[in-house]
C-alpha cells in the first residue's frame, strides 16, 4: 500500500529558498536562483486583475501571493491554478514560433506552484510546474511534470545538510566496474579533472582535496529552485525534475530528465529529443542527445552527441565525441571519440581520445577473474576493427589498430602505430609496427585534420593535441626502438617476442627492420617540423639565433595525456603538490594550470623534440651544426614527400581495385558516385602543404647559407 503524505494548501511551496529572500553575502551559486534581482518592481495583483483572472477560469490558494510586472496582462492567463508565491512578467498579444510550432504568450491550462515566470513566456498544458525560475521568452508546452524538490543537486555529486556519504553521494564509477576509480561529478568538470581523479588512486590526500574542491563550489543548504534559461523550448515531455536548463536549449519528447544540469547558450545550443531518459548527469554546451538515449550517472562534455538508442552509464564522454546505438559502461573517454554501431560494447576502459570503435567490437567484456575489476587502457588513436573482442586487463600504445578477431588473452602492446592481428591459422599473435605509415597514411593524416576541424569548443581551457606526432607518441616510438633493437630478426624481417600476450603461443613481429627505419625517420621529421615551427613563430633570422632557443634537457622527459592535453609528468607532480599544500584552492585554479600549460606547450614540445633528436643521433648540443641542420631539413622534405605520396596512393587504391570498381558499369558512373580522385579536397590540401613546405625550407637553406 502506498503511503501518501498530506499537506495543507498553506504548506505548499514554502520549504524552499525563496529567490526574493536570499541572504546577502552568499556565494555565487545562490545568485543562480535569483532571476529578478529587483523584486520590488513586482507588485500585487489589483482587484481588476484578480477579477479578470477569475473570469478566465483561474484559481489560487491566495491571490495575495501572486506578484506581477507593470506590463502584465491578465487576459493571457486562462484555465490555470496557482499555489504559493508566484511572480509573472510582461505578457503581450503575440504568438511565438519555433520550428513551425506556434504558441501564444501567456499561461494556459496549467498548474503553477511557487515559481518565477519571466517576460513574454508561453506556457500551455503544463500539468504540474513546481519551484522553477522561468526566464524570458521560454516556451513550455505539453509537459506532464516540471518540478524541483528541496533536495535538488542538478547532477552534481555534492552532499546537502543532513545527508550521508554512504547513501546520498552521487558518484560516477569510471574505468573500473568495482568503483575503485570513482569520480565526483560537478558542472564544469573537464576530462583532465576526471582523469587525474581516477588515475592517482594511491594518493589519498590528493583524492580528499579533489572532494573538497568540489564541495567548495556549492552550498550545502537545501531548497534551490530549478531554472530554465532564455528562449529555451520544452514541448511534449513527460517528467523533468531537479533539472537546470540553460539558454536556447531545445527539448522535445523526452520521457524523463532527472537530476541534471543541461548547459546551453545562444552560440552552443543543446538539444534533447524523443524518448530520452537521462538521470544524474551533467550535459555540456552544444550537446545533442536524441532518439531513445538512456544515460545514468554520466557527463557529456561540450559538443558531444548521444543518439539512436545509445546507453551511457557511469561514464564520462569527452568533447566533440559521438556515441550511437551502442552501450558504454564504466568508461572514461577523452575528446574526439566515435562509436556508431548498434552492436558494439565498451566497458571498464580508459580511452584516450581520437578513437573509433567498430561494429561488433566488445571491448572489456571478457572477465578473467571471479570479480568484475579488470580494466583496458588505450592510448589516443585507438581503432579496434569489426568484431574485435578483448580481455581484461589489456593496454595499448597510441594509434593501435586491431584486426577482426576474438583475442583470447590479455594484451600489452607498447609499440605505437601498430596493426594487431590474431593469426588463427598459425596460432600466433602478429604485430606490424609502423603499420599506419606503411599502409594507412591517408587515414592517419586525414583524422588529425578532421579532429582539428571538428573541435567546436569556444573556450578551449585544455589544449587538445590532435597531431599524431607529439611528445607522447615520440616517447612511445623511442621505447619501441629499444624493444625492437633487442630482437633476433630472421631473413624475412620477422622476429619472435615475449611478454606482449598472456599466453604460451608465439607472438611475431613482422617488418622489424623496416619499422625501425621508419620510426627513426619519423623522430627526425618531427624534430625538424617543430624547429621550423619555432623559427616561424619567433621570426628567427639566422642559425646562431636558433641555437640560442634550442635548449635541450639532460634527459628526455616523460609526458602524460591528461584528458587529451599533453603535459610533462613533472608538471603534473607539481600540480599535485600544490593542491595538497592548499596553494591551489579551487577547480578554477586547476583549470588555470591547464591554461598555463597550454601557453607553454609549444616551447616544451620544441625542447622535447630537440632533446629526442640529439638522443637519436647520439650527439650533443654543440654537434648540431648548420651542415647537420641542412642535412636534416633535406631528409625532412624527403619524408614529407613519401608521406604525401602515401596519402594519395592509399586513396587511389579505391579507384584501381577491381573489386571496388566492379559495381560500376564504367569510370564515369564510379566518379559520379564516389567523386574524382583528383577532386579529393584533402589530397589537394596535402599536396599544396608539401609544396609550400618544400619551397619555404629550400628558401631557408639558401637564406641562412646552410652548408
Amino acid at each position: 500500500m502506498n503511503i501518501i503524505n498530506k499537506k495543507s494548501v498553506a504548506q505548499i511551496g514554502y520549504n524552499f529558498i525563496d529567490p526574493q529572500y536570499i541572504p546577502k553575502g552568499k556565494n555565487e551559486y545562490h545568485l543562480r536562483n535569483k532571476q529578478n534581482p529587483n523584486c520590488s518592481s513586482y507588485k500585487p495583483l489589483t482587484t481588476a486583475q484578480i477579477a479578470i483572472l477569475i473570469k478566465n477560469q483561474n484559481t489560487s490558494d491566495n491571490w495575495a501571493n501572486i506578484f506581477v510586472s507593470d506590463k502584465f496582462n491578465p487576459n493571457f492567463i486562462k484555465n490555470s491554478k496557482f499555489f504559493g508565491l508566484v511572480r509573472i512578467g510582461n505578457l503581450s498579444a503575440v504568438f511565438h514560433e519555433f520550428h513551425d510550432f506556434n504558441i501564444p504568450e501567456g499561461i494556459y491550462n496549467s498548474t503553477i506552484i511557487s515559481s518565477d515566470i519571466g517576460n513574454h513566456v508561453c506556457i500551455d498544458h503544463v500539468d504540474y510546474m513546481s519551484h522553477y525560475i522561468i526566464d524570458d521568452e521560454v516556451i513550455i508546452a505539453n509537459v506532464n511534470e516540471l518540478a524541483t524538490t528541496d533536495k535538488a543537486k542538478f547532477g552534481n555529486g555534492i552532499l546537502k545538510d543532513g545527508e550521508t556519504e554512504e547513501t546520498q553521494r552521487m558518484i560516477i564509477e569510471v574505468c573500473n566496474e568495482n568503483g575503485g576509480r570513482f569520480i565526483i561529478p560537478y558542472d564544469g568538470m573537464l576530462s583532465g579533472d576526471a582523469f587525474m581523479w581516477s588515475k592517482f588512486r594511491d594518493d589519498k590526500k590528493l583524492l580528499e582535496k579533489f572532494k573538497q574542491l568540489t564541495e567548495k563550489k556549492f552550498d550545502k543548504q537545501r531548497g534551490y529552485y530549478g531554472k530554465i534559461g532564455k528562449r529555451t523550448v520544452l514541448k511534449n515531455c513527460r517528467i523533468i525534475k531537479d533539472t537546470i536548463i540553460g539558454e536556447d536549449a531545445y527539448i522535445k519528447g523526452a520521457n524523463k530528465l532527472k537530476n541534471l544540469t543541461i548547459n546551453s547558450d545562444a552560440n552552443r545550443k543543446s538539444q534533447i529529443g524523443e524518448g530520452c531518459e537521462l538521470v544524474n548527469g551533467i550535459i555540456g554546451y552544444g550537446c545533442r542527445i536524441f532518439y531513445g538515449v538512456k544515460a545514468v550517472r554520466f557527463i557529456t562534455a561540450s559538443h558531444s552527441q548521444l543518439k539512436y538508442g545509445a546507453r551511457l552509464i557511469n561514464s564520462y564522454l569527452g568533447n566533440n565525441s559521438t556515441i550511437s546505438c551502442c552501450e558504454v559502461l564504466n568508461t572514461l573517454i577523452f575528446p574526439s571519440h566515435e562509436q556508431h554501431h548498434n552492436n558494439s560494447f565498451l566497458c571498464a576502459s580508459l580511452i584516450m581520445g581520437q578513437s573509433n570503435i567498430a561494429a561488433g567490437a566488445t571491448i572489456g567484456s571478457n572477465h578473467n577473474s571471479r570479480s568484475a575489476d579488470g580494466e583496458i587502457v588505450a592510448g589516443r588513436g585507438f581503432w579496434p576493427g569489426l568484431c574485435v573482442s578483448l580481455k581484461h586487463n589489456s593496454k595499448f600504445a597510441s594509434f593501435t589498430m586491431i584486426a577482426k578477431g576474438d583475442y583470447p588473452s590479455e594484451l600489452n602492446i607498447p609499440i605505437p602505430f601498430s596493426l594487431i592481428n590474431n593469426d588463427f591459422a598459425n596460432d600466433r599473435l602478429m604485430i606490424m609496427p609502423a603499420y599506419w605509415f606503411m599502409y594507412n597514411m591517408y587515414a592517419l593524416a586525414r583524422n588529425a585534420s578532421k579532429y582539428q576541424n571538428r573541435d567546436k569548443r569556444i573556450h578551449k581551457i585544455q589544449n587538445i593535441e590532435f597531431d599524431y606526432l607529439a611528445p607522447d607518441t615520440i616517447n612511445e616510438i623511442f621505447d619501441s626502438l629499444i624493444i625492437l633493437g633487442k630482437l633476433e630478426v630472421d631473413k624475412n624481417d620477422e622476429a619472435i617476442i615475449k611478454g606482449l600476450e598472456n599466453s604460451k603461443r608465439k607472438t611475431s613481429i613482422i617488418k622489424v627492420n623496416q619499422s625501425k627505419k621508419i620510426f627513426k625517420e619519423i623522430i627526425q621529421f618531427h624534430a625538424c617540423t617543430e624547429i621550423l615551427r619555432s623559427i616561424n613563430e619567433n621570426k628567427i633570422q639566422d642559425f646562431d639565433s636558433l641555437k640560442k632557443i634550442l635548449k635541450p634537457i639532460a634527459e628526455r622527459n616523460k609526458w602524460i595525456n591528461v584528458g587529451g592535453q599533453l603535459m610533462p609528468l613533472t608538471e603534473i607532480e607539481k600540480l599535485k603538490v600544490q593542491i595538497k599544500a592548499n596553494k591551489i584552492k579551487s577547480w578554477d585554479e586547476v583549470h588555470e594550470f591547464y591554461q598555463e600549460q597550454s601557453s607553454n606547450y609549444n616551447k616544451n614540445k620544441l625542447i622535447h623534440a630537440y632533446t629526442c633528436l640529439l638522443e637519436l643521433l647520439q650527439i650533443k648540443n654543440k654537434d648540431f651544426t648548420p651542415a647537420l641542420f641542412k642535412e636534416l631539413l633535406t631528409n625532412m622534405i624527403a619524408t614529407k614527400k613519401w608521406m604525401t605520396e602515401g596519402i594519395y596512393q592509399n586513396r587511389a587504391k579505391d579507384y584501381t581495385n577491381p573489386f571496388r570498381s566492379m559495381v560500376y558499369e564504367n569510370k564515369a558512373e564510379m566518379e559520379n558516385v564516389i567523386g574524382k580522385l583528383e577532386d579529393n579536397s584533402f589530397i589537394k590540401e596535402q599536396i599544396v602543404a608539401f609544396e609550400k613546405l618544400e619551397k619555404k625550407t629550400n628558401l631557408l637553406i639558401r637564406k641562412w647559407k646552410l652548408r
